[in-house]
């Protein structure tokens, strides 16, 4: 079954840290454009960080540059999302999504998606 699935979202305090996990199956991750995406509550969904297929390049949005690392294991075949220095505006669903396809990092360029993992930063 091809499916990607994320975790490692939780509770947690301002300024601490979090690892989501998106691990894919039924599908190699490598080779593929990877990227995570956000929703809060009342807001639209917005991409945070994305690796590119054909060059490895990585994007990542203004409000989370130099929180945020986005990574892949091929091994574990599995991609993370690395956030430290947690806001509160941070809180929202994570979701990943795989683009099997070219390097579009948009959420309709994606053919795999997550059901989502909630992040929540309150103290």
């Amino acid at each position: 079954q091809v499916q990607v699935v994320e975790s490692g979202g939780g509770l947690v305090q301002p300024g601490g840290s979090l690892r989501l996990s998106c691990a894919a199956s039924g599908f190699s991750l490598d080779y593929h454009t990877i990227a995570w995406f956000r929703q809060a509550a009342g807001k639209e969904r917005e991409g945070v960080s994305c690796i590119r297929s054909s060059d490895d390049s990585t994007y990542y949005a203004d409000s989370v540059k130099g929180r945020f690392t986005i990574s892949r294991d091929i091994g574990k075949n599995t991609m993370y999302l690395r956030i430290d220095s947690l806001i509160a505006e941070d809180t929202a669903i994570y979701y990943c999504g795989v683009n099997t396809y070219d390097d579009n990092c948009l959420w309709d360029g994606m053919d795999y998606w997550g059901k989502g993992t909630p992040v929540t930063v309150s103290s």
